[in-house]
């Protein structure tokens, strides 16, 4: 999970009371002013440009990262069609990515357009070989917009294809060939493709490659397509990986679980085709109470599902419930159990891999093939009856697991339906800590999750009540990473949370419902100290196991309190280090300068409160994004997981890079 930094957030009302942003209504355009001169042709790679957000999502971090993507899921492609075994990502010092494999290289020659097939390849959108089915049966990149998109967004990009017994090469800037496409040598041993690019810094907010971002996903490549050695090498950090993986998505069940306590030692696998698609599942139950289940369509990781994630759940729903009930572990007069009951505590990879996948859009997050859904579901059921059938020890704990889960989602529902009836019977129906604000739409309106009392009370005097409700939270939060759903629906502290946002919790017959959630920013504000982060970390982790919907629509953030106020006497500022502190310090250029360290939120007055950390023109918050589900996952488990020893590794070894600890 990352929190990226953001600019101020604007307030959903202003100081009269009207939707903030609009800045008054706009005078229309004379009808004259639209003629066919207004009409624009974007040529050649201009659209993407204008319009970067169509085509890789965004102009951030995530935006700069999905360049690499596109062009190592070119060499992916090579490496599943059985032409390629290497594949090399270096990312220079001065930014320069460098992605080289040992493939077919990418066609030369004159192509039907007049231009030579590698020049068109890189500069024309929905050019490739990957349409037809001549070229790749199955590939990532369907819509051939990728390294042509890659292209159009760096300052320069060059690229070299070794075959026909010789090197061919060609140069762009910003999208457009500087020359033509040139022989520079003979062939010899080396083959494949060679592509250099250094991002646009005119395109992008940032141009700084996170070495544990790509690394990640280099690994997942790796998992996905067994036998394809993948090196990374980092040269602005001196660092470098490589990834091989033989067990392919079993190794890759084994990572995703290395903090867990399996209750079989071995992953149970699928792998099977259904007419021209190959489905391949591995999975694997643990101890915890949380789902972890990521899955792919051509290498290509659909965070949304899609329709293989569809029949591998009904497959595994069914499955486990006729092979109980054949057991005999499930009577005949026992209620089946849910979807929700068999997935609690289980890890499993899907992977599909199919020659025409239909996906939503360019980011490709949804799988939308209908045929998918059967083909994965008999494949899945017919493994997975086997694997019981020659297991029946591994069956049994898993519906013991289930059933367990079951018992304890019932008494979540029922403490649930407790809490409504009487919230009905008292006239209440939310919690009375929370001190709500008058705005009632929740895209105008903002909760303040503060921890305790004094911090409470800064926090009411200080907020617009017009659109800022604030939660005191009183006591230690529960740690949801150990807790069953009926002790978080039960808990003290996380109940009136969930009733003040109104949406409900994740696991109790699918009631969670981001449609009815009241407040479309929530901001988790703590003490900038040690047990601030513990309480927000706790928090993150409550949301992203049972309120994801939240992170992924962009509603959670976290406030960022200031740790010094630094004032001459007339003028003051906020500082939220001591570096920061000592610049001001420096700036003022005055002898009479006091300092004031905040130890907490209670300290600050309403005024300071409002003026740092909660008034939209001038705070900064972070917004809570999952960059990576299986990082995500493997991180919170870490942390807040039942095993100490995985919790001490990572204290050791990221310890040195502590600055600043408030102890």
């Amino acid at each position: 999970m990352t929190e990226p930094r953001t600019k101020p957030a604007r307030a959903a009302v202003d100081t009269n009371g009207a939707s903030g942003g609009g800045g008054g209504r706009r005078k229309a355009a004379p009808a004259s002013d639209y003629t066919a001169a207004s009409i624009q042709v974007l040529e050649g790679l201009e659209a993407v440009r204008r319009r970067p957000g169509m085509y890789i999502g965004s102009t951030d971090v995530r935006g700069l990262h999905h360049l690499v993507w596109e062009v190592v899921d070119n060499s992916i492609d090579e490496a599943m069609a059985g032409h390629a075994r290497t594949i090399r990502v270096t990312i220079a010092k001065d930014g320069t990515v460098e992605v080289i494999d040992d493939g077919r290289g990418v066609p030369v020659g004159k192509h039907a357009t007049g231009k030579d097939a590698l020049e068109v390849v890189h500069t024309v959108l929905h050019a490739g070989g990957k349409f037809g089915g001549g070229g790749y049966k199955v590939s990532g990149g369907l819509h051939g917009v990728g390294v042509s998109v890659v292209n159009a967004l760096s300052e320069w990009l060059r690229v070299e294809s070794a075959r026909d017994g010789s090197i061919w090469a060609q140069e762009y800037k910003r999208g457009k060939p500087t020359g033509p496409v040139t022989k520079i040598g003979p062939q010899g041993d080396r083959r494949g493709t060679r592509t250099l690019f250094r991002a646009d810094p005119e395109m992008f907010e940032t141009t700084d490659y996170s070495f544990e971002t790509v690394s990640q996903r280099l690994r997942e490549s790796a998992y996905l397509t067994k036998g394809v050695w993948i090196t990374f090498i980092d040269e602005r950090e001196d660092r470098e990986r490589s990834f091989y993986f033989e067990g392919g998505l079993q190794s890759f069940v084994r990572h995703l679980n290395r903090n867990k306590e399996a209750l079989h030692s071995r992953p149970i696998y699928v792998e099977r085709r259904e007419g021209e698609t190959m489905v391949e599942v591995a999975l694997q139950y643990n101890d915890t109470y949380t789902e972890n289940v990521l899955a792919f369509a051509n290498n290509i990781n659909t965070v949304d599902g899609g329709t293989h994630v569809t029949g591998f759940r009904a497959a595994l729903t069914s499955s486990l419930n006729d092979w109980a009930r054949k057991a005999g572990v499930l009577k005949q007069s026992d209620g089946n159990l849910s979807g929700d009951d068999v997935r609690e505590g289980l890890t499993a990879v899907i992977s599909v891999k199919l020659t025409d996948p239909q996906f939503e859009g360019q980011t490709k997050a949804k799988l939308g093939n209908a045929e998918v859904k059967g083909q994965v579901q008999t494949a899945v059921t017919d493994s997975l009856m086997q694997y019981l059938e020659e297991n029946p020890g591994d069956g049994r704990r898993i519906i013991d697991k289930c059933l367990t889960a079951s018992r304890a989602r019932e008494a979540a529902r029922k403490a649930r339906d407790l809490v409504i009836r009487k919230g009905a019977l008292d006239g209440l129906s939310l919690p009375g800590k929370l001190a709500d604000c008058q705005e009632r739409d929740p895209a105008r309106s903002e909760l303040f999750i503060v921890e305790g009392d004094s911090a409470g009370g800064s926090a009411k005097q200080g907020r617009d009540r017009r659109y800022q409700a604030i939660l005191p939270l009183r006591g230690k939060v529960l740690n949801v990473e150990k807790a069953r759903l009926d002790k978080i629906v039960a808990s003290e502290n996380v109940r009136p949370l969930i009733i003040a946002l109104g949406a409900g919790i994740e696991g109790i017959d699918d009631s969670f419902d981001l449609a009815k959630l009241r407040y479309h920013r929530i901001i988790i504000m703590t003490d900038a100290d040690v047990d601030g982060a513990h309480i927000r970390t706790l928090l993150l982790t409550l949301f992203y196991r049972h309120m994801p919907q939240v992170i992924e629509a962009g509603y959670l953030y976290i406030a960022q309190p200031p740790l010094y106020r630094v004032s001459t006497g007339k003028v003051t500022k906020y500082a939220q280090s001591e570096k920061e502190r000592d610049r001001i310090i420096k700036d003022f250029n005055v002898k009479n300068v006091s300092v004031q360290r905040f130890k907490g939120l209670g300290e600050m007055n309403a005024d300071q409160l409002w003026e740092t950390t909660m008034n939209p023109d001038t705070r900064v918050l972070m917004r809570a994004e999952i960059d990576d589900a299986g990082e995500a996952d493997a991180i919170f488990t870490k942390l807040m997981g039942e095993k100490v020893e995985p919790r001490r590794d990572f204290i050791k070894a990221e310890a040195r890079k502590v600055r600043n600890l408030d102890i």
